[in-house]
């Protein structure tokens, strides 16, 4: 695996933060090392196709359970991000130039682990007029052709600095689902997503059902960062009032000293009264626990989320 611990020399703007103090994690956070065979074949695959993973990049601690099912979410556009958010771990700076085979090296990867479903997701790229909207497109496209029976979730960056063209671009090319993280409670987003604007999130994410009143929507919430249950609850309010269907809540973990502090480890108990108050408001699906990421167990939410859609249907 690589990058999980991303040298301080690629995060420029963080490098002359002090030092915040890691706590150790409690049992209910830890997760085996990956040692499977079906690991082993999802990293040979990957690596074969020269294809970059959110899985490793932001080091996420649900890789080895993943990948041991064949389940990786790939990250188009290269592996820097134009953006600093303080509390992820992908590499910040100038990015390269986008490479026009990629779209297709995805789709063979996705033909070749055989997916029902894959999330495809990205860096921020503002250097990019569209902020990679075609891209994305295009690799929509790609995998349609090649595993058409494949159902597909983007995970976007916000697009804040294009044109409303830009989300028209991705909406047009059907995806079955479209997410977009809040990540935080608006207070704090100076410190921990100070190159977004919260309200711009939210109504990118309500302008997609404008677009597509049949695609589904999706968002996700870190905490642990020093937010208050009432503003989790204020989220859930403002998430269903731009009629997202699918809100993800898992629990922040620090990637390295100089990143944003983890103010606390919240509860099993607590993940538990937020799925039951997220379901209250009227959300389809709610994925709400220690470990849950954007793409965790996404194929088989999906599959839940279109089979509820169906029985209100025919209700």
């Amino acid at each position: 695996m690589r990058n999980l611990n991303i040298p301080a020399e690629r995060h420029p703007e963080k490098a002359h933060k002090a030092d915040n103090v890691q706590p150790k994690k409690p049992s209910w956070i830890r997760v085996k090392a990956p040692t499977s065979k079906g690991y082993t074949q999802t990293r040979n695959i990957l690596r074969d196709n020269n294809l970059v993973t959110v899985c490793e990049e932001a080091g996420c601690p649900n890789v080895g359970e993943c990948w041991s099912r064949g389940h990786a979410t790939m990250m188009i556009m290269g592996e820097i991000c134009t953006r600093g958010c303080t509390f992820c771990n992908i590499a910040t700076g100038k990015p390269n130039a986008l490479d026009t085979f990629e779209p297709g090296r995805v789709a063979e990867a996705v033909k070749k682990l055989g997916l029902k479903h894959v999330v495809v997701t990205s860096v921020d790229r503002d250097d990019l007029e569209d902020g990679g909207a075609e891209h994305f497109a295009q690799t929509i496209r790609a995998i349609r052709h090649r595993s058409p029976q494949t159902t597909i979730e983007v995970l976007t960056p916000d697009f804040l600095k294009c044109a409303p063209e830009a989300l028209e671009i991705v909406v047009a090319a059907k995806p079955d689902v479209f997410n977009h993280n809040l990540e935080t409670v608006p207070g704090l987003y100076p410190t921990v997503r100070p190159g977004a604007r919260y309200f711009h999130s939210l109504r990118l994410l309500q302008r997609v059902k404008e677009l597509d009143p049949t695609m589904f929507t999706k968002s996700g919430i870190m905490v642990g960062l020093g937010e208050q249950k009432q503003g989790v609850m204020q989220i859930m309010d403002d998430m269903r009032a731009a009629d997202i269907d699918f809100i993800t809540i898992g629990q922040y973990l620090q990637p390295t000293p100089k990143h944003h502090v983890l103010a606390r480890f919240v509860t099993p108990e607590e993940f538990a009264s937020y799925e039951k108050a997220a379901y209250g408001k009227g959300f389809s699906m709610v994925s709400a626990t220690p470990l849950t990421r954007s793409s965790y167990h996404a194929g088989d939410d999906f599959a839940r989320l279109r089979e509820a859609r169906l029985r209100s249907v025919g209700a």
